[in-house]
Parts: structure tokens; sequence; C-alpha cells
């Protein structure tokens, strides 16, 4: 065999060791993403911030969902940005980072039920960047039990892909993304025709 042919079959395995420690990579991180959880960490009043610094400074995924808001003073007016969530910072964590998380002077305890600390779905956090990351939409916080309406995809506009429910709120068609686990709802006003309902699976 020339030397050619040599090379072709080296550069063959090469490529085959690449493409196998690429995958093996992929699936060890793929493995890692799947015991991180989303929870919630109460926080002491008005230190959702500092939270947040420590979190970050330590090297513990978290998001802090902020809104804008309009103060209006004697001699000025300005937009600030206050937490969407009094006292709620959302982090995500494998049960290495679990107990690091809780431990500032700063937090208070996990959003918990009957001692474990509540999973917030993923979709419920991309859903809620989405709805604060599109400035066409006020987006409000509240604390009344709405009643359950249909499920909704989110199929075009700025909120596409968001999962949540279809709620009519003072006669307008709202997207509704429910905390159960903090007591609320977050919703802003949608197009009908930018969803589709959702069918309700089937029990086998």
């Amino acid at each position: 065999m020339g030397l050619k042919g040599r090379s072709c079959i080296r550069r063959s395995t090469i490529t085959a060791i690449f493409l196998q420690n690429k995958m093996t990579k992929m699936n060890t991180l793929q493995t890692i993403k799947h015991h991180y959880k989303w929870h919630a960490i109460y926080t002491r009043s008005r230190s959702e911030r500092k939270l947040l610094k420590e979190l970050v400074k330590i090297g513990v995924d978290c998001y802090l969902p902020l809104k804008k808001e309009l103060r209006v003073w004697s001699d000025r007016k300005k937009f600030v940005e206050t937490p969407l969530f009094n006292s709620y910072v959302f982090v995500l964590v494998s049960a290495r980072e679990y107990h690091q998380a809780i431990q500032s002077i700063w937090a208070v305890r996990y959003v918990s039920f009957e001692g474990k600390a509540v999973v917030i779905p993923e979709s419920q956090i991309e859903g809620l960047k989405s709805l604060l990351a599109d400035q066409g939409h006020k987006v409000e916080v509240s604390t009344r039990n709405f009643k359950k309406g249909d499920q909704i995809d989110v199929t075009s506009g700025p909120l596409q892909g968001v999962l949540g429910e279809l709620i009519q709120i003072r006669g307008q068609q709202r997207l509704v993304l429910r905390f159960e686990s903090l007591g609320c709802c977050v919703h802003a006003e949608i197009s009908v025709d930018d969803v589709e309902i959702l069918k309700p699976e089937t029990e086998n």
C-alpha cells in the first residue's frame, strides 16, 4: 500500500475518532443538563439583586426576571427596572450546587412542597424570558385565581414557541404562565391569530 493510501486510512481513522469524541461529549452534556433543575429561592426583603450577585460570583446559573416601571418624582420621571416577583430568584442547579446556592445570608429557603424544593418547568422559564424580552407587550403579575383556559402554543410573532394558557381578562385575550408554586400568574395580551389550541392528551 502506498503512502497516499495509508494517509487516507489514517485521516479516516482520525475523523472517526473525532466524531466519536464529539458525540460522547454531546451525550455527556445532555446527561449533565438532565440532572439540572430550575428552582425558586425565597430571598430576604429587597435582596433579590444581592443574592443574584453572590450566585453569579460562585458560578451558579440563576435568573432574576425584571420589569420596567415608570417612577415619578416631583422634578423628574424615570424608567427603572424592578423584580417581576418580589423576593424570588430562580436557580438552575444539580444536587452538587443545591445546598451551595442557599448558603447566602440573602437567601431564606427554597420554595418547597412537602419538604421538597418545587421544580419549575424549564418551558416556563424560557416562556417568561420571551415575554420580558418582547417590549411590545406589557407584562403583568397577578395573584388572582384565574380560571384555567385552553392550553396554547404561540405559533407566530415575537412570542413564538411559548407554551401557556389562553384566558380572557376584561374582554382581552391574554397569554398566561401559571406559577402555582409562587401563587401567581404572569400574563400579557396576545392575538388569537398568533396561537394554536393544543389538544388535550387522551388517556390510554
